[in-house]
């Protein structure tokens, strides 16, 4: 087992294989929205309402609104309070995008093992192309022992992979040519993921601070 796939032990890996990621992308404009109407300590259901109340995305139907809020309150949950004020205070649209992929490695065992699984390892092994067949090669091998990923259908599979593609181009992650890309935090952004969890940083490929080592 190589080191970056030892790190994905560390996290979501007792979760479930919650899949519900089928619209959309990282939702950043929406997500600060939604982080905004958030007060420090209260239940996220009551934030999920005020968002609904306030119409925090400009999605027409009312089911395709309230599904997209309760996908981003499902990322947004999973930071910390430290973690949501440094998220609205501007730190900047690339951090934003980068803390929105730790979001949503953490609500999503899937994703955070595809990230350290395979594009950390690709990265490490210096293969920078992420072909789409790699997203089918490791859920096809996570299938073969998970009832509930193998009864998936191959229409929500080929949207589950498009999803996942579209976030980590915004995340920064890879190219928009598919070619994964070294990600450069700064120390302040690494100094907050790492008050919370350090194994969070495996889900960027060759992190660095600025300035400074990886």
């Amino acid at each position: 087992m190589t080191m970056a796939a030892r790190k994905a032990d560390f996290g979501a890996n007792h979760q479930p294989y919650k899949m519900s990621f089928t619209s959309g992308g990282l939702f950043l404009n929406e997500s600060v929205i939604v982080a905004e109407l958030h007060v420090a300590g209260e239940d996220w259901k009551v934030t999920l309402s005020r968002a609904l109340e306030e119409g925090a995305t400009s999605l027409p139907k009312a089911a395709s609104n309230r599904r997209t809020l309760r996908e981003i309150v499902n990322r947004l949950m999973t930071l910390t309070e430290d973690e949501i004020r440094f998220f609205v205070s501007g730190p900047g649209r690339q951090e934003q995008q980068h803390l929105l992929w730790i979001a949503t490695c953490r609500a999503y065992r899937f994703v955070r093992e595809f990230a350290v699984e395979v594009i950390c390892d690709r990265y490490l092994a210096y293969q920078l192309d992420l072909p789409l067949e790699s997203f089918d090669i490791f859920f096809d091998a996570k299938a073969d022992w998970n009832e509930g990923l193998a009864s998936i259908s191959d229409s929500t599979r080929n949207k589950l992979r498009q999803i996942l593609f579209r976030m980590m181009r915004e995340a920064g992650v890879i190219s928009g040519d598919n070619r994964i890309q070294s990600t450069y935090l700064s120390a302040q952004f690494r100094q907050i993921i790492e008050a919370t969890d350090p194994t969070d940083l495996a889900v960027f490929p060759g992190v660095a601070i600025e300035g400074g080592s990886s």
